[in-house]
């Protein structure tokens, strides 16, 4: 009984999420109808997240993204800035 006990305390906050996913997204529909997802790029961030697509709208292809042609937002790459910290260093 008490193996049970441990395996629905494990189970049971993945099961609780996955229903209100499930719940969430039912509301929604209702709400505002079908809509697609795909990957979405945002510039500011660099970065990818799964969303709604508009309905005139592709998803981000990785494949075809070119880095160079993105506008530069001002961040710094602190990858490089260590890597130059550490040279400097030795």
């Amino acid at each position: 009984m008490e193996t049970r006990f441990i395996v629905l305390l494990i189970i049971a906050p993945f099961a609780l999420t996955f229903i209100y996913a499930i719940w969430h997204e039912y509301r929604r529909y209702k709400r505002e109808g079908a809509s697609s997802y795909g990957l979405t790029y945002d510039p500011e961030t660099n970065t990818t997240h799964v969303g709604t697509l508009e309905d005139d709208a592709d998803g981000f292809d990785p494949e075809e993204f070119n880095p160079e042609d993105t506008p530069d937002t001002g961040q710094t790459d602190d990858t490089d800035a260590d890597s130059k910290e550490q040279e400097t260093k030795s």
